[in-house]
């Protein structure tokens, strides 16, 4: 193992927390700054596509973005070709499996786990302001991912998140309670696994403590797939991008036992191979 990334500390907060913030964590010119920059490329291909009389600033990591809201707002659908195509962008990709990935699963979870990526589980996210239809409401990553229930979230901005742009909220130490059975109920457009509702949610988060952490380029925020958590409310003028990581370790009972099965995004329904953890039965 290389130089270890964290400190005694910084694991201790992490099994307290089930959540942890490392400042710098990227190098943002060899790591961030290539995908800014296909980013800004995807977005200035699909304008070029639709001869959209949009004009989209020269590239710079500040900007990287320009152009896409004017993209949205000529065609929603037209935000749908960025979403789907920023994943492939072979510099995002080689950054799923960076090696430190799979050490820092090793430092928080020890020597014997085998780090998995969760297929499917990666992707750069993109939530347009005031819309709500795909905000994540609160969640726990298990039901959403499967794979393992010993499993982590790196998830890393790629712009400056201030209070406006809605940070992610946590709740503190609730990964100790275990999986939380869930309502499916699918409404204002929500399916999947954003038809999914924490069984008896407002008295359950208000237990914890919870922080909404503001984060920029380069940060990374580790978290228990356990964890309840919930996206801000995007209240600002431009989207709020970020990348989103799932690994997992393959040595842990549950996910072995239903062979690291994904859920909902490899077309399996959560609720069908845990069905003791539906509220509705």
């Amino acid at each position: 193992m290389n130089k270890t990334l964290l400190s005694d500390e910084q694991r201790a907060e992490f099994l307290r927390d089930g959540v942890l913030v490392i400042r710098g964590f990227y190098d943002l010119e060899r790591d961030i700054w290539p995908i800014l920059r296909g980013i800004h490329s995807i977005i200035g291909l699909v304008i070029d596509k639709y001869r959209l009389a949009i004009q989209q600033a020269p590239f710079s990591p500040a900007t990287f973005d320009s152009g896409y809201q004017e993209l949205i707002a000529a065609n929603r659908a037209y935000g749908g070709e960025v979403y789907d195509a920023v994943k492939q962008i072979p510099a995002f990709v080689r950054l799923v499996a960076h090696p430190l990935h799979d050490q820092l699963l090793l430092e928080l979870r020890g020597e014997k786990a085998i780090p998995g990526v969760a297929a499917g589980g990666y992707g750069i996210r993109i939530d347009n302001p005031g819309e709500d239809r795909f905000r994540a409401n609160w969640h726990q990553e298990y039901p959403s991912q499967l794979r393992s229930l010993d499993g982590l979230v790196y998830w890393s901005p790629l712009l400056d998140v201030d209070e406006e742009l809605g940070p992610v909220c946590f709740c503190l130490g609730s990964h100790h309670d275990g999986v939380v059975p869930v309502h499916s109920i699918e409404q204002g457009g929500k399916t999947g696994a954003y038809a999914l509702t924490l069984q008896d949610e407002q008295a359950r988060i208000t237990r914890y403590p919870q922080i909404a952490p503001l984060t920029g380029p380069g940060d990374l925020v580790v978290v228990d797939f356990l964890v309840l958590h919930a996206s801000g409310h995007n209240r600002a003028r431009r989207s709020r991008w970020s990348m989103q990581l799932r690994y997992f370790n393959f040595t842990e009972p549950t996910g072995r036992g239903h062979g690291w099965k994904g859920s909902f995004a490899a077309g399996a329904n959560f609720l069908e191979i845990h069905p003791e953890l539906s509220a509705d039965r």
